[in-house]
């Protein structure tokens, strides 16, 4: 196959190519690499040796080489910075927005972050320890200073003259922020509005006034609220006294969308998110952060197990019932944690807010008597047919949609506990109700099979 061929589709493929292109015709490479957007050449790098990975970055502009090393995974671009060597490295983080090259230098050990911002044009050093100062999940964290802006005092036709003398740089231009001689947010227009008002109007009849903004300390799951709430492209960010400090653009939130999703599926499994850690450093500390909830639950186990055995004689009686433990046990815990990640999610999101706690909870009662009383149901026949025995299905089937109803309830009211407690529902909750749930169906199904088939 010849460099440029469009039957190159896959991943896999495309690095085998660039990694024989690599070593055998610069030429060659050259011409395919034009051809190349990074958002598919980051895509590729992992089929590709660190040698052959510094070799293409050196091949291509720093405006494309920031934007594939911004698409890699962190653990990828240290060695890869080290290998391109501090002169290009400074080049490729000149040619980034200034919180992307936050974001990429907030990786870096602080000895070598420090002599990258030393080469850096002092204009993007200054800009990138700025944001840097503050932290790395709140608007400012997140934010690029790279807007458009003009002052109030100007007519539409000075206001375009502007924006072609300022905005080249500026990461969006779809917003056009209008401030005081304080730099203080005052209005907003857009780009559109500006281009079909009369170019005598002054800006201060363009503008809307009453801007939505976001304060630079305001989280960024906050942020991405806000921005998916009005359905913004952009954000403004400003500090106590009102001065326009940056804005979050969509890209940003994406990210943002992204991030906290991964560390709530994380944390709903018990894990907690060690990124930003040193490679070597992660193996143990992820296993020391996850130990507390294993060996908890191991606990919790054997509290299961007690239970159990405390019903040893039913189970040497009617040894059958030991064929349903597993269903006993597995089905509430799953309908526990559907309803836990519905409640999470919501939360998450803004959806569910504290006027909606007895709502959720109605909600999903409703939902859990549904699906336990169909699940419960089944199960009955189910036991019923295989054995014979009817009161072997009554027991089976009454317990499963009880403890699925009791679960479902468990999934929703937990979470929003937590929550009014200012604990992250999502770290705390899923482990934790599925082990109760392990316990308290047992309960169930075993006072159930004494009372009933034991009597």
């Amino acid at each position: 196959m010849m460099p440029g061929d469009r039957s190159i589709e896959r991943k896999g493929d495309r690095g085998i190519l660039l990694g024989d292109l690599a070593k055998k015709s610069p030429e060659k490479l050259q011409e395919y690499l034009k051809k190349l957007h990074p958002s598919d050449l980051a895509e590729a790098f992992p089929a590709l040796n660190l040698a052959q990975r510094v070799k293409i970055l050196r091949s291509i502009e720093p405006e494309d080489a920031a934007r594939v090393i911004f698409d890699l995974d962190r653990e990828m671009v240290v060695p890869l910075l080290e290998g391109l060597g501090r002169q290009r490295t400074a080049k490729i983080l000149e040619g980034m927005p200034g919180d992307d090259a936050a974001d990429l230098l907030g990786e870096l050990p602080r000895g070598e972050k420090e002599k990258l911002l030393g080469i850096i044009a002092a204009a993007e050093a200054r800009e990138i320890r700025m944001l840097l100062a503050y932290g790395t999940e709140t608007a400012g964290g997140i934010m690029t200073t790279e807007y458009a802006a003009v002052q109030k005092d100007l007519t539409g036709r000075q206001a375009i003259q502007a924006l072609r003398e300022t905005a080249r740089e500026a990461e969006i231009i779809y917003y056009v922020y209008v401030v005081n001689q304080n730099n203080q947010l005052i209005g907003v227009f857009s780009l559109r509005e500006l281009i079909i008002a009369d170019p005598e109007a002054p800006v201060e009849l363009i503008m809307h006034t009453g801007v939505i903004s976001v304060n630079v300390r305001t989280d960024q799951e906050e942020v991405a609220r806000q921005v998916a709430k009005y359905d913004f492209l952009a954000i403004p960010v400003i500090n106590d006294d009102h001065e326009l400090l940056g804005i979050v653009t969509i890209d940003d939130i994406l990210d943002v969308i992204e991030e906290e999703a991964t560390e709530d599926i994380m944390r709903l499994s018990g894990n907690i998110d060690l990124e930003g850690e040193e490679y070597e450093v992660r193996t143990w500390r992820r296993a020391a952060k996850r130990l507390p909830w294993l060996v908890g639950l191991l606990f919790g186990g054997l509290m299961a197990g007690n239970v159990i055995n405390f019903f040893s004689g039913a189970l040497e009686t009617m040894t059958i019932l030991a064929f349903f433990i597993h269903i006993l046990a597995g089905g509430p815990g799953n309908a526990a944690t559907q309803s836990l990640a519905v409640v999470v999610r919501g939360l998450a999101t803004g959806g569910v807010g504290s006027e909606d706690v007895l709502k959720v909870i109605w909600r999903e009662t409703r939902v859990g008597v549904l699906i336990g009383l169909v699940s419960g149901v089944v199960m009955a026949v189910t036991a019923y047919i295989w054995q014979g025995i009817p009161l072997l299905g009554l027991v089976v089937g009454l317990s499963l949609a009880v403890s699925i109803v009791i679960a479902t309830l468990l999934g929703s009211f937990i979470p929003l506990i937590i929550h009014r407690l200012g604990i992250d529902p999502a770290l705390a909750s899923g482990p934790f109700i599925t082990t109760l749930m392990d316990i308290t169906s047992m309960l169930i199904y075993f006072s159930l099979a004494s009372s009933i088939l034991l009597r």
